[in-house]
């Protein structure tokens, strides 16, 4: 039997099974009976047959149930703020703040006014688009019946859609993850998912981000390039996964489909800016002047400095610390700081890529470029951890470093909430405490790129590629060579069979050795 007819019988044997390749699994398994037996896995592909049979779609309905489950059960714990009426912190002791029912009353959206036109909105321009989709009907439903509630009703519209949007990336990283449908299990049942769902609508430049890797994992770039460009007008975060995507597939020798996804995701960008910058500048400008404007917020790098620096300093002209004297000068230090300390960053990712033994994954460099981005930045909202979810998932699916984080993040959500109330006037605990939680979330995310790093340098530890022969999201990536003059530079000579010299070869024991 040929190598191609027994491809499809032998491609069920692939699937993974966390309860055998994860250790922190494998030993919680342990306390239920062991890991799946070897025999499970036959008696699923004879049952479902086909490519994995009921051994995917079993696992793929029960992770789309959780991420349901999850979801629903963050709505409850956000439905004590639904009604809107936040007297005596009422937010913030309920733990159920979320900025879409504040920002429609804060952006006008109650009164009926379209974002950008009649008022500045704090958001790139596809946010601001979903803003008004969402508000200006529930603003004219409440205009013709004008008993309901419309801040409620916006908000449990939002939800609805921004849940949708959250299934639907599941939906994507299972389809990416066709012999791995656990791995989507660490967004489904994400801590930090339940918690921040709807804090902001970040799940929406979530959901065009997964949909954009998806195009591109199956090699439709400008698609891909649309899908990004969208997800990137919507929240910044999703174009830096073109920096990781150009350097690969220079390496590889593939720089025409990543310029036609990068150049259609720039069009992409100016296409949908357009409507709104030329007539509307002034409003259009509000999201870059706020940036750069904004001061050190919450649970930066920046403001445990400042809090460490405050304790040896008295923080007065003459004795100041570093970080305190940068909170003073925001625009344009700290600006200038963070974004060159952000590129240091990148060109170090760029070297990673070139220096790697084996060609990274897209997403192993793509979660890198966003934590850097976020380790660095003078903002870190609490629902930014979001952006890091379902790169994790497609980088580096183990769930022992994975709870270790999430339980930063759920320390960090705690503790922001008091830390709200201190700066009401209702002391809970010590600034310190608050501090100690950043610190723990800011080095569980540092923790998580060494571990990927550490796979990249010895590829022989990713877990994907113990299932997946390369990269499954790479799309012309995916089992490429490295470029002729990639190899040339690594050996110092040409790939094997072409090399010019005329000279004889030298004993097998001196000769090079090829990196893969």
């Amino acid at each position: 039997m040929s190598a191609q007819s027994t491809a499809g019988i032998d491609e069920p044997e692939k699937v993974d099974h966390p309860s055998r390749s994860d250790g922190f699994v494998r030993g919680l398994a342990e306390a239920i009976g062991g890991p799946i037996g070897e025999h499970a896995v036959g008696v699923d592909r004879r049952r479902g047959g086909g490519r994995g049979g009921l051994v995917f779609w079993s696992a793929a309905r029960i992770v789309l149930a959780l991420t349901c489950l999850t979801l629903a059960l963050h709505w409850v714990q956000k439905s004590p703020c639904q009604d809107g009426a936040w007297q005596n912190n009422y937010q913030y002791t309920r733990l159920c703040y979320t900025d879409v029912l504040a920002l429609y009353y804060a952006e006008g959206l109650n009164e009926g006014k379209v974002p950008y036109a009649d008022h500045p909105v704090e958001y790139p321009v596809v946010t601001g688009y979903f803003m008004g989709a969402l508000g200006l009907p529930v603003h004219a439903l409440g205009e013709s019946r004008p008993g309901i509630n419309q801040g409620q009703w916006f908000y449990n519209l939002n939800a609805l859609v921004l849940s949708a949007l959250a299934v639907a990336t599941v939906a994507m990283l299972l389809s990416m993850r066709r012999r791995r449908p656990w791995d989507a299990a660490l967004f489904a049942l994400s801590p930090a998912l339940l918690v921040t769902a709807t804090v902001n609508w970040d799940l929406l430049a979530i959901g065009l981000a997964a949909f954009g890797m998806y195009a591109w994992a199956r090699r439709r770039p400008v698609a891909a390039g649309i899908l990004l460009g969208l997800a990137g007008a919507a929240k910044l975060f999703p174009l830096f996964i073109f920096g990781p995507l150009l350097i690969l597939a220079l390496r590889a020798n593939r720089l025409k489909q990543a310029l036609i996804a990068a150049g259609t995701a720039v069009v992409t960008v100016v296409a949908v800016n357009l409507p709104v910058a030329i007539p509307y500048r002034e409003s259009w400008d509000r999201f870059f002047e706020l940036n750069t404007e904004r001061p050190i917020d919450w649970g930066t790098l920046w403001y445990i400095g400042r809090y460490l620096d405050g304790k040896w300093n008295t923080g007065n002209p003459g004795d100041q610390g570093p970080f305190q004297w940068l909170s003073n000068n925001v625009d344009p230090t700290l600006n200038y700081l963070t974004y060159a300390l952000f590129v240091l960053a990148c060109i170090g990712v760029a070297l990673l890529a070139v220096l790697a033994p084996r060609r990274p994954r897209l997403a192993q460099l793509a979660f890198l470029v966003v934590a850097a981005f976020l380790i660095f930045s003078k903002v870190w909202s609490q629902q930014y951890t979001l952006w890091l979810l379902p790169l994790l998932v497609l980088a580096r699916p183990r769930w022992g470093a994975f709870l270790a984080w999430q339980l930063a993040e759920v320390g960090y959500f705690v503790a922001f909430y008091g830390e709200l109330l201190g700066a009401s006037g209702k002391q809970v605990f010590p600034e310190g405490v608050f501090v100690l939680a950043a610190t723990l979330r800011l080095v569980t995310v540092a923790i998580l790129c060494g571990l990927i790093i550490r796979e990249i340098l010895r590829p022989e530890l990713d877990p994907v590629r113990a299932t997946y022969d390369d990269d499954p999201d790479g799309g012309v990536l995916d089992g490429a060579p490295d470029a002729p003059w990639f190899t040339r530079w690594r050996t110092g000579r040409g790939p094997a069979g072409s090399d010019p010299s005329p000279e004889p070869p030298p004993p097998a024991s001196d000769q090079p050795v090829p990196v893969s």
